[in-house]
């Protein structure tokens, strides 16, 4: 493995945590303090065998204020770090949560790996589709546990629509839907200016290439600039084109097209489009991805969800529940409508299932593999957009039929960073 700008830093050998002892202590580090990792981190802290070792922020203001919220619920002030290879190169840490933005996923998991630690990495696991794959090696060749962020996974009315889905009851399924409406998301520009005190901004663009800080790249914002994210594309998405491969018992299609754009935010505050409309092809199904920020009201009167459109019936699940709708009504049929059933968040039940898989040695409900598989279809649709070609993927080769669309399959990491070898 090559390890630019962190040379020599881990080299010890794998030595996860032993099941031998259901009940021993879980020592776990957080990456990235502000967002979803310190509400992973927060799940983690409700489990009586978890104690926090440390935590680790370019940020100094994010890190003290979470040191503080730490140490109030567990009675003990982390260990805080700007660098993730110091947290990496302790022995004594068993799991690290990794919390970053996006393009910072790939090489402290890698790390980690092999380290000897186990992974909890929020979704996208990858910001490219190789960095993805690499991924994928790393954790199987450590023998390491990962479970990606893709928490509705260990959602237990996620589980009974799925299974519905595999009872054949809908018919054929020609037709799968899944798409975000966030009316919530507007971001708007505001003028570049000198990085906050305290934040280390060149270590935050990490691999990325040089830019003048801009707080419309920073934080939360990140997620609109495909130097470090895939938009609502890889933010939401991958959260319910999962569940529409998964339903599907499929992995990656045979082609793909994209169009959409920037027709209601400000491009100087979203890069990525916040309307976007992309079509995957399968064997014998279609897959239909569409997002607008800016608007609620999505298919089904529902602002996100997966359609499994069958020739019998449509189920429609989201996070408040699932149904079955009837393909036409007065129709005769032994089926009969499900009315909603009503379901809830399975954060906790996510990480539940992590920290019991570290210590029996299982693979958890949102595995490597699954999580490479469908940050891989996601970011397949923004490559489609980004070229404005339809492409058509040669599975066995790992390779589109345009050139355009292969150079981006692998990042350009900036100078001293190095894409990981295994």
């Amino acid at each position: 493995m090559t390890m630019a700008a962190g040379a020599g830093l881990v080299s010890m050998i794998p030595g996860q945590l032993s099941c031998s002892n259901p009940n021993s202590k879980v020592v776990v580090a957080l990456i990235g303090c502000k967002g979803m990792g310190f509400s992973n981190l927060n799940a983690f802290m409700n489990n009586p065998e978890v104690q926090v070792a440390a935590l680790c922020d370019v940020d100094e203001n994010v890190l003290n204020k979470r040191a503080a919220e730490v140490e109030k619920k567990m009675g003990k002030k982390p260990d805080l770090y700007k660098d993730f290879r110091q947290v990496i190169d302790r022995k004594d840490i068993d799991v690290v949560i990794i919390g970053t933005p996006d393009h910072w996923h790939c090489l402290p998991m890698v790390y980690a790996c092999q380290a000897g630690k186990d992974v909890y990495v929020e979704k996208p696991m990858g910001n490219t589709i190789g960095e993805c794959y690499i991924m994928e090696k790393a954790a199987k060749k450590y023998n390491s546990v990962v479970q990606v962020g893709q928490w509705q996974r260990s959602g237990k009315h996620w589980q009974d629509a799925i299974d519905f889905v595999h009872s054949g009851q809908l018919g054929k399924i020609r037709t799968v839907k899944a798409w975000a409406y966030m009316s919530w998301l507007k971001p708007t520009y505001k003028e570049p200016c000198a990085a906050p005190a305290g934040v280390d901004y060149d270590f935050w663009l990490g691999p990325a290439a040089k830019r003048d800080f801009s707080p419309n790249r920073f934080h939360f914002n990140f997620r609109w600039w495909w130097d470090y994210a895939g938009g609502l594309m890889t933010d939401w998405g991958v959260h319910l084109i999962d569940f529409a491969l998964y339903g599907m018992k499929a992995s990656t299609p045979n082609s793909i097209m994209a169009t959409g754009g920037n027709y209601a935010i400000d491009p100087r505050a979203m890069q990525t489009p916040d309307t976007q409309t992309t079509i995957y092809q399968f064997d014998d199904f279609i897959l239909q991805w569409e997002h607008a920020v800016g608007v609620d009201l999505g298919p089904y009167k529902r602002g996100h969800g997966v359609a499994f459109i069958g020739e019998n019936a449509t189920l429609v699940v989201d996070r408040g529940g699932w149904e079955v709708i009837l393909e036409k009504a007065g129709k005769k049929s032994e089926m009969k409508e499900i009315p909603r059933i009503s379901g809830k968040g399975s954060h906790g039940e996510h990480v539940r299932d992590f920290l019991d898989c570290v210590k029996s040695r299982k693979q958890p409900k949102a595995n490597v593999t699954i999580g490479k598989d469908v940050a891989v279809v996601a970011h397949m649709g923004n490559l489609a957009y980004r070229t404005q070609t339809m492409l058509h993927w040669d599975d066995q080769a790992k390779r589109f039929d345009n050139e355009a669309a292969n150079k981006l399959i692998y990042p350009t990491y900036r100078t001293p960073w190095e894409l990981s070898k295994l």
